[in-house]
Parts: C-alpha cells; structure tokens; sequence
C-alpha cells in the first residue's frame, strides 16, 4: 500500500469510526443499565418525578411546541423542504441525498431499536397528555431525530468551509437543540433519562456512519506538501 493511498484510509475511515465507536459505546451503556435497572437507569423515575413536580403553564406550552416541531410529522416535512431548497440553491444532489439518507436510516434504526428492547413508557398519569404515545420508550424517536438532523446537516456545511467560528457554531446549535428536545421529551413526562441519552448515542453513531461514506465520496483534501513540490522543483531547476 503506497503512503498516499494509507493517507486517504485513514483520512476515509479514522473519524468515522471514532464516532461510530463512540456513539454505540453510549448508546450500549444506557441499554445495559435499563436492561439490569441499575447506574442511570436507577435514577430514570426519580429524575422524571422532579419535572413533573416543577411544571409551569408557560413551560409546559413552550416545550410542547418544541416537541410538536420535533415529532414525526412536522420534522420530515420540514426535512424533506429543506434538502428540496438545499439542491434548488446549491444545485447539488450529494448533501442533501446524504441527509435525507441519514433521517431515514436514523428513524429505521430507532422503530428497530424500539420493538427488539419494548421497554414500557412512563405511567401515563406522567404524561402532559396521557395515552399520546403508543409506541416504545426506548429510544427517544424525537430526541434522535433532531440530533441526527443538527449533527449530520452541520457536518455536511462545516466539513467544506473549515472554519473555526463555523464549526463552534454547530456544536453549540447541536447541543444546544438536541438538549432542548430531549428535555421537552423528559419535561412532558413521555420518555426517562436513559431514553434519550440513549438518542444521542445513536445520532453520534449515525454522524460517523455519515463521516465515512462522505468521505469516501469526496476524497481527501490535496497533500499541501504534494502540491508545493513541483514549484520546489521548477524553481531549483
């Protein structure tokens, strides 16, 4: 294998697979402590009393919105809106096939995840609407849903402008997003904590999976020594 072509591989593959690693190691955590009831599964109940304990009318019209937003319905079609505009824009297929593919592929994962785990809601007197949730707890489909869409869209940008004040900018929006959904989430008394850490860690897993077949695609920025070498050249001769 010839140093260039180990340059791409590593170039292809490392952060990927960090992320990948990473994301399922969370993601394995929180199911293993639901599943044996035990570390952060154990204070799941107690930290779900304490919202509903704290709720406020102001609080609970604002996080409901939020939750609406971020729910099944409106988060695909403001999706599938926004990878229409992205290719009118841009005028190019790549990124916004790769975020489409990723909110897909997020969604298939988390109903999977969902039916093999089954793990029983919260008591619907919990609920800001008992009964509206039928499906698993486990994982937060809305909580996976909008860091799935934050992380990858902010990679799809940022990994093309290499910025500093773009890419600060993404964490902090990511963060920043993915925390408020999945407080609504625990807030609304419709999913516990381990739920939605649970979301992130798969999101951070997808963002690799992302990573790499983007990478794959694109291919390496130019070797900066590479490209200075036959000026070097032509200068010396």
């Amino acid at each position: 294998m010839s140093p260039e072509h180990a340059r791409r591989l590593v170039w292809t593959l490392l952060p990927g697979l960090v992320l990948t690693a990473a994301g399922l190691v969370l993601f394995g955590k929180m199911l293993d402590d639901v599943r044996e009831g035990d570390d952060l599964a154990a204070v799941d109940q107690a930290v779900l009393d304490w919202l509903v304990a704290h709720r406020s009318p102001w609080l609970t019209s604002v996080l409901a919105a939020i939750t609406f937003v971020s729910g099944p319905v409106v988060l695909p079609i403001l999706v599938l809106l926004a990878c229409v505009v992205w290719w009118w824009v841009r005028r190019e297929w790549w990124r916004p096939s790769v975020l489409a593919a990723a909110m897909v592929g997020s969604t298939a994962l988390g109903l999977l995840v969902k039916d093999l785990v089954n793990r029983p809601r919260p008591p619907a007197e919990t609920m800001q609407v008992p009964g509206a949730e039928h499906t698993a707890s486990f994982p937060s489909g809305h909580t996976l849903g909008t860091a799935t869409l934050l992380l990858v869209a902010g990679y799809l940008v940022c990994s093309r402008r290499r910025s500093a004040a773009w890419t600060v900018a993404w964490v902090v929006a990511a963060v920043a997003g993915t925390a408020l959904v999945a407080v609504s989430r625990l807030y609304l008394g419709y999913h516990f904590l381990t739920d939605v850490i649970a979301s992130i860690g798969l999101a951070v897993a997808v963002l690799g999976i992302v990573s790499i077949v983007d990478r794959w695609h694109t291919g390496p920025p130019p070797n900066r020594t590479s490209a200075r070498a036959p000026a070097v050249v032509a200068g010396d001769g």
